[in-house]
C-alpha cells in the first residue's frame, strides 16, 4: 500500500498521477473464511480492520450488496459526539470519540475529522432540565460538557435569533464534538483493511444463511455459497430482514431519516448546532453547504427518499432560528434507513444461532459510533464473547428489562 504524504503527492504529480495504486482490491470470493462480515458500511469495514489489525484474523470477507458506503454511511449528517446520558451509552460513544481523534493518522487517510464543537439548544423549561441532568451525568463520566447562557450562545453563533418562536434559554456544549467526512471514513477503513489481507467484495448480496445444528456455517449469496466459521451482520436498517433469514426476529423497526443540504455559501457557521425540541440540527460543510438534519418519517419503510412534509417541518424552525438562511435554495434531500430499538440504544449481541452475531439498532447515532462500534464488535467476534462495552447492549435486555433508554437523552427524538 502506498503511504499517502506530501512527498508521495509531489512524486505522483510529476507523472500526472498515473501510478497511484487502487485503494483496495476487487477479489473473487474464496470458498471459506474465518469471519464473514455482512455489510460494507463504516461499521462493517471498521470491524474487518480491527479483526485483522488487533485480533490477528485476516482471513475475513466483507460482503456488500451494492458499493462501499452506499447505505447509511453515505446518507447521514456526519455529526460526531459522545454527550449521552446513560453510563453504557457514554462509555461506547466516548470510546469511539477517542478513536476518532487519532483515526486519520492511524489509517493514513484524511477522514476530515473536525472538532469544531457541538451546541445542543434548550428552548423551554423542560429542555433546560434535560440538559442539566444530562450535562451533569456527562461530567461525572469524565466527558467534556459545558452549560452556556443565551449570551454565550450568541457569541458562538452571532446570527442566531434568540427570541424567535423557539426562544433559546441556554445550551449544552461539547467542544470535542464535530463532524467527519462520511465517505472518507468508509474508504479509509476499506483501504487499511485490504492492506491487511481482508477481501472486500462489492455487489455481493446475502440471500440466506446455512445453519447446521443451530450453528451458522456460511452464507448464500448471489455469487454463490461462501463458507464461514463466524458471521457478523452489520447492515443497519435491513438487520431485521437478515434476522428473518436466519429464523429469528429482532426488536427493531426501520424508518427513513431525513436530511438535506443547501447551495454553498461563504463560511458563517463554525460549529454544529442541534435543537432537540424541533429536531433540526445544522452544520456547514467544507464546501460551504449547510447540512441540515431532520426527523424520521412516522411510518416504517425501507425507502431512501425524503418526505416533503418532514422537510417542511424542519426548514421552518431553521429559518426562525437563523433568519439569514431564509433565501437559500436546497440542492438535494435524501433519507437514510435507520434501525430503531424500543429503548433507542443499539444491539451488539449474540443471537439464537451459534457464531452468528449482530451489530445494529444504532438508530440516528450510527455514524458517530463507527470506530468504537467496529472495535468492540471485532473483539467480540474474535473471542465469541462480548466485549465488556458491548455486554449491556445484548438482545437479552429486552427479556429482563435492563433497558438503556436514550429516547430523549440522546439529544434528539429518534
Amino acid at each position: 500500500m502506498n503511504r499517502y504524504s506530501i512527498f508521495s503527492l509531489v512524486r505522483n504529480a510529476l507523472n500526472y498521477h498515473q501510478d497511484w495504486q487502487p485503494a483496495w482490491r476487487s477479489p473473487q470470493p474464496r470458498k471459506e473464511y474465518d469471519v464473514v462480515i455482512v455489510g460494507g458500511g463504516g461499521h462493517g469495514l471498521a470491524t474487518a480492520y480491527y479483526l485483522a489489525k488487533e485480533c490477528g484474523i485476516s482471513n475475513v470477507a466483507v460482503l456488500e450488496k451494492n458499493w462501499l458506503g452506499g447505505g447509511n454511511t453515505g446518507r447521514n449528517t456526519t455529526i460526531v459526539r459522545s454527550n449521552y446520558l446513560w453510563d453504557e451509552s457514554a462509555n461506547v460513544y466516548e470510546h469511539a470519540m477517542k478513536l476518532w481523534e487519532s483515526l486519520s493518522r492511524e489509517l493514513n487517510y484524511n477522514v476530515m475529522f473536525s472538532q469544531r464543537g457541538l451546541l445542543h439548544l434548550a428552548h423551554n423549561v423542560h429542555d433546560m432540565q434535560e440538559i442539566g441532568r444530562r450535562g451533569n451525568a456527562i461530567h461525572l463520566n469524565g466527558i467534556d460538557s459545558e452549560f452556556l447562557n443565551p449570551a454565550q450562545v450568541a457569541k458562538m453563533v452571532p446570527f442566531i435569533n434568540l427570541n424567535c418562536r423557539y426562544p433559546v434559554m441556554g445550551a449544552l456544549l461539547q467542544r470535542r464534538g464535530g463532524t467527519a467526512r462520511h465517505d472518507a471514513v468508509a474508504w479509509g477503513y476499506a483501504r487499511a483493511a485490504d492492506n491487511l489481507g481482508v477481501d472486500i467484495i462489492q455487489n455481493c448480496e446475502v440471500t440466506g444463511f446455512k445453519i447446521v445444528n443451530n450453528k451458522v456455517t456460511g452464507v448464500e449469496t448471489n455469487r454463490g455459497f461462501i463458507g464461514a466459521k463466524k458471521v457478523g451482520c452489520v447492515v443497519a436498517g435491513h438487520c431485521s430482514v437478515l434476522a428473518e433469514m436466519a429464523g429469528f426476529r429482532l426488536p427493531v423497526e426501520s424508518y427513513p431519516l431525513q436530511a438535506l443540504v443547501s447551495e454553498p455559501i461563504k463560511p458563517v457557521l463554525d460549529c454544529v448546532v442541534m435543537s432537540g425540541s424541533v429536531h433540526a440540527y445544522i452544520s456547514q460543510s467544507d464546501k460551504g453547504e449547510l447540512v441540515i438534519g431532520a426527523g424520521s418519517d412516522t411510518y416504517n419503510s425501507y425507502s431512501s427518499r425524503g418526505g416533503f412534509d418532514c422537510i417542511e417541518h424542519t426548514v421552518g424552525p431553521v429559518i426562525e432560528l437563523y433568519p439569514i438562511f431564509s433565501r437559500l435554495k436546497m440542492l438535494r434531500q435524501w433519507g437514510g434507513i435507520v434501525d430503531v430499538t424500543v429503548d433507542r440504544s443499539p444491539l451488539i449481541s449474540k443471537t439464537p444461532v451459534e457464531n452468528l452475531l449482530f451489530n445494529c439498532g444504532w438508530g440516528t447515532g450510527g455514524f458517530k459510533a463507527t470506530p468504537g462500534s467496529g472495535h468492540i464488535f471485532a473483539h467480540s467476534l474474535a473471542r465469541t464473547e462480548m466485549h465488556p462495552l458491548a455486554e449491556p447492549f445484548s438482545i437479552n435486555r429486552f427479556n429482563h428489562g435492563g433497558l438503556i433508554d436514550e429516547g430523549a437523552a440522546a439529544a434528539v427524538a429518534h
